[in-house]
């Protein structure tokens, strides 16, 4: 019998996962000209950006809902970009908290959404700009991954229709830089590497659980939204045995329901193998709770639900096996590259700043847009900007007892004010942002020339060499801060500091690589600034 025939391409740059990091790389990438493929194993782009339509044409969120923009720079930022219209997340009126099936809830006042945003139309309208931003011929829809082999000079990737039966014909693609940008617990499960990954890579990837992954939603669109009519918010809490949703909110499509339309949203709060145990009932048990929180009215809406648990694209075994709470992203063993530079990995896991949410996507698309920079000769240093840097890396060089000694005030602040929880975490950070800030202001205060500096959009060439001295500050900051917390008596009285436990140190290490990031960007925008 004949073999189906297999195709194969040749691409510079292979971008695996087309969710929010996928297309803001695939963006960054086509506006420097440079050559790459996007794919993608759904038939649809977005990833855990997923909207639908009412009857009625209001968006809805079926994952990703809000963004914060005071703490979140690159969501903002983007949706500026892009033109996209913000509203607030609607948040006055009564809560409303149910702790008793058999009784009335409880309402009380408060805002509970801390200044979050959503998109008029829905995230589905970030992924449907964005991915405008990339010619067609780069996408590649149904292709999932299913092996990748590392041959030396290139990295071979295996792709399979999803849709297609076994023994179908595959899509072979060699790529001299590749980046998996698709949750990591997925990748392990799903995809064979040949050699076999690092140990230390895949204990990484087993140790980071997929955002969302056992989650569900349920959003109800309704004519009106009668619950602000009532001076309800649309927020409730139920916690209480019964429960099918745990928390609810307002889902309108923008600040007028009349203009947005009207909608409640929740999350699920039964567990997926409940949700599978009742799935024929679920329509009717999310309809009887929403009527028993906001009144008959709330039992007849048009019904939307995504079981996150469901998509074999989102949700790996080992998430339902070993489902997080509070989870941990971001490990160094997934932003660094592997397999000689060749392999990098993305998606809103690995980010160091916003894990999990659509900022840590960005992150994680902006820390890639670096690492796959053309490489370009180096711009040579005038004598000004040489002299510059000089008295630049001079100043740094006389902050590190500053920094200890700031260190060390900190600590015993804390200490005096009956702190016990990570007092080692906070005072490097502590000392670290006062440094950064004396640093940013000597930065602003030498007279740098940096016309004609900008190597790419956003980016000057000045700001590696002028920012050299300061790399490493934060981690030798820590050492400092290690020697002498063993040294201390009134240290020894909390072990966790005394000797801290490496999980300890490397949650640390993250933080510092997060306010490092960050100074990075401030200085380069001040450099900017004298171009």
């Amino acid at each position: 019998m004949n073999q189906p025939a297999m195709k194969e391409i040749d691409t510079e740059i292979a971008i695996v996962g087309a969710g929010l990091c996928g297309l803001a790389l695939a963006r960054t990438l086509h506006a420097r000209g440079q050559s790459f493929l996007l794919f993608e194993a759904r038939s649809r782009l977005g990833g855990r950006v997923l909207g639908a339509r009412s009857a009625g044409g209001m968006a809805l969120d079926l994952g990703p809902t809000w963004f914060w923009p005071e703490f979140e720079p690159h969501m903002a930022a983007l949706v500026a970009e892009l033109g996209l219209e913000a509203f607030a997340q609607h948040d006055s009126g009564a809560v409303l908290r149910m702790r008793d099936p058999e009784k009335d809830a409880e309402a009380f006042d408060q805002a509970i959404h801390g200044g979050s945003q959503r998109l008029r139309g829905g995230m589905a309208g970030l992924v449907q700009t964005l991915s405008g931003s990339a010619p067609a011929d780069r996408l590649r829809l149904a292709h999932e991954l299913v092996a990748l082999t590392d041959v030396g000079a290139h990295l071979e990737l295996r792709f399979r229709n999803p849709d297609d039966a076994p023994g179908a014909a595959e899509t072979v693609i060699r790529a001299r830089r590749v980046v998996l940008a698709v949750p990591p617990r997925l990748l392990l499960e799903r995809v064979h590497f040949t050699p076999a990954l690092d140990p230390q890579l895949v204990e990484a990837m087993r140790a980071t659980p997929t955002w969302m992954a056992t989650q569900a939603k349920a959003l109800m669109a309704y004519p009106q939204a009668f619950w602000r009519a009532a001076g309800q918010s649309g927020n409730a809490f139920v916690r209480h045995e019964r429960a099918v949703l745990g928390e609810i909110f307002d889902a309108c499509g923008g600040s007028d329901p009349d203009q947005g339309g009207a909608a409640l949203g929740g999350f699920m709060a039964m567990s997926p193998e409940q949700r599978t145990q009742f799935e024929m009932g679920m329509p009717m048990l999310v309809r009887n709770q929403l009527a028993q929180l906001f009144g008959e009215a709330a039992e007849h809406g048009e019904l939307h639900l995504q079981d996150w648990a469901g998509e074999a694209h989102t949700c790996a075994a080992l998430d339902r096996a070993d489902p997080a709470s509070d989870p941990e992203y971001g490990h160094p063993a997934l932003t660094r590259s592997w397999c000689g530079g060749r392999l990098l990995f993305g998606g809103s896991e690995t980010a160091q700043h916003g894990g999990g949410h659509l900022e840590g996507a960005l992150d994680a698309a902006l820390r890639l847009q670096h690492a796959l920079a053309p490489t370009r000769a180096p711009q040579p240093i005038s004598a000004l900007n040489a002299h510059c840097i000089e008295r630049f890396a001079a100043w740094v060089d006389g902050q590190g007892e500053p920094a200890l000694a700031a260190y060390q005030r900190t600590l015993n602040e804390r200490l005096s004010g009956q702190a016990r929880e990570q007092l080692t975490h906070h005072s490097v950070l502590a000392s670290l942002a006062e440094t950064y800030a004396a640093a940013l202001q000597q930065l602003a205060g030498l007279p740098f020339d940096a016309s004609g500096s900008v190597a790419q959009p956003g980016w000057s060439d000045l700001t590696a060499p002028a920012l050299l001295p300061m790399h490493g500050f934060g981690t030798r900051l820590l050492d400092a801060a290690l020697r002498f917390n063993r040294g201390s008596c009134a240290v020894s009285n909390f072990p966790a500091e005394h000797a801290p436990e490496p999980a300890y140190v490397e949650a640390i290490q993250r933080d510092l690589y997060a306010a490092w990031r960050d100074f990075v960007l401030a200085g380069n925008a001040i450099l900017l600034q004298k171009a």
